[in-house]
């Protein structure tokens, strides 16, 4: 791609039972580097809503952008991703589902030996991880007082947004990134790799938890790059 039209916009999109706001060190990287950030707050209630939400951010861009997802935020990419602005995608350890998939059929048979998330039972529609678990599972290599203020400021993820299914999976058609975080214990690093495989994403791994955009946002920021230069 010619230097002229090389994105310099870049699309956060956050995962579920956490906010956008944990993408602020990766967004203080790129906005140093030139790039133009923005961070959808999508709702996390159905993933219909979170597209909604970011193809809103997408239509208030000025120009090509490279749209980032992390965990669920990858399923919400995949279907958002098709907009005319999107010039690439990358993927967080995020689940790329394809065509009729869902999140709820890509976890419904983990490998043999792979942890299982502390997901409580749903309660009104919505779903939590038990906070006794949450540093374990979702924030292995965060400071125990930030992976506390995680657990105890989750976003509820509504059933909704786990089962609903992709349409049209953006990674057939355009460029792909995939990050995986090999001490992930949300989604097993294996799946991760079948994902990204199956995608045709160059890979980069990062010894991290699955809030790797938290605890490692230079490593993010630089994958997030080499999407931009492509």
């Amino acid at each position: 791609m010619s230097a002229s039209s090389q994105p310099r916009n870049i699309v956060l999109v956050h995962g579920g039972f956490v906010d956008g706001s944990g993408w602020q060190g990766v967004y203080d990287i790129l906005r140093l580097d030139g790039y133009n950030v923005s961070i959808v707050q999508n709702p996390t209630l159905s993933l219909e809503g979170d597209v909604a939400a970011v193809r809103l951010a997408l239509d208030a861009q000025d120009g090509p952008a490279v749209l980032v997802g992390h965990s669920y935020g990858g399923a919400v990419i995949t279907q958002a991703g098709t907009h005319p602005k999107v010039a690439a995608l990358v993927y967080i350890t995020a689940f790329a589902p394809d065509k009729g998939e869902s999140v709820n059929t890509l976890i419904a048979d983990p490998p043999p030996g792979a942890p299982v998330p502390p997901i409580l039972p749903p309660r009104d529609g919505f779903l939590f991880l038990d906070r006794e678990k949450f540093a374990d599972s979702f924030a292995g290599d965060l400071p125990a007082e930030q992976a506390a203020f995680l657990a105890d400021s989750q976003v509820p993820w509504g059933v909704d947004a786990l089962s609903g299914a992709v349409v049209e999976p953006a990674w057939r058609v355009k460029p792909s990134w995939y990050l995986v975080a090999t001490d992930d214990r949300m989604i097993p690093p294996p799946a991760q790799r079948a994902m990204a495989e199956r995608t045709g994403s160059p890979v980069v791994e990062v010894a991290a938890s699955h809030a790797v955009y938290l605890s490692r946002p230079a490593e993010v920021a630089a994958l997030i790059r080499q999407a931009a230069d492509h």
